[in-house]
């Protein structure tokens, strides 16, 4: 499969914010967000063909870590997942998945589904992308069928990334189409944002709303440590 990078750092996003991980990005997406962070692994994918045991094998370099982040793009596009995700649960790893949820997970190895549905602000703009795009990743872009069978399948977390106050009454709507039992503190809001400036803008007020909601305030420590870099 096309790997854009293996990388060893700490979880910035989610319920394992901060536990050592080892990162899988895969190269290849079926949506082209607009304000996508990792164009290099979807609008423009990049990287070296691996087979399942050269991942594996690069993964085992850290052997500290035993967790490891299966990523992208969009990860379950990749030829071979289910045979990586299979192959490192053989050898005892926890394994996330961070997925779109526009693909079902069809039996695939995994322990926590980090599922991001992408709301109507990642539909990119005309000129931004060919209209082909556009018209695929809005009609791509929300499954609540495949969600469901998520939920179905492992335990899961929900990130809904937030721009505006206004994309929290989408996201409740959505949530609502699913028709999936998920508790207040399940569903995390994450602010959109590459730089530590626009972050901490938007993280003033969303903080406050996850306060008033019950929802998980969703940080992006990689950010805060790194910067918006690749290999982090």
């Amino acid at each position: 499969m096309l790997i854009s990078e293996i990388f060893y750092s700490l979880q910035g996003e989610g319920v394992l914010t901060g536990v050592p991980s080892v990162f899988v990005r895969t190269s290849g997406c079926n949506l082209r967000c607009r304000w996508c962070d990792t164009p290099y692994a979807s609008w423009k994918p990049e990287g070296k063909e691996m087979g399942v045991e050269e991942i594996v094998g690069a993964v085992g370099e850290w052997p500290v870590a035993r967790h490891v982040v299966l990523t992208g793009g969009e990860p379950m596009v990749a030829r071979g997942i289910h045979e990586l995700a299979a192959a490192l649960r053989e050898r005892g790893y926890h394994i996330t998945i961070e997925t779109a949820g526009t693909v079902p997970p069809a039996g695939i190895a995994c322990d926590l589904a980090s599922l991001s549905p992408k709301l109507a602000h990642s539909v990119p703009l005309e000129g931004e992308a060919e209209a082909g795009w556009i018209r695929r990743h809005e009609e791509a872009r929300w499954r609540p069928d495949v969600l469901r069978a998520w939920h179905g399948h492992s335990a899961c977390q929900w990130k809904f990334v937030i721009a505006a106050r206004e994309d929290l009454e989408e996201m409740r709507a959505l949530m609502e189409e699913t028709c999936c039992e998920v508790r207040p503190w399940e569903i995390l809001l994450m602010p959109e944002g590459r730089e530590p400036g626009e972050l901490a803008e938007r993280s003033a007020w969303l903080s406050d709303v996850c306060k008033e909601t019950g929802h998980r305030f969703c940080q992006r420590l990689h950010v805060a440590l790194y910067g918006n870099r690749r290999g982090t």
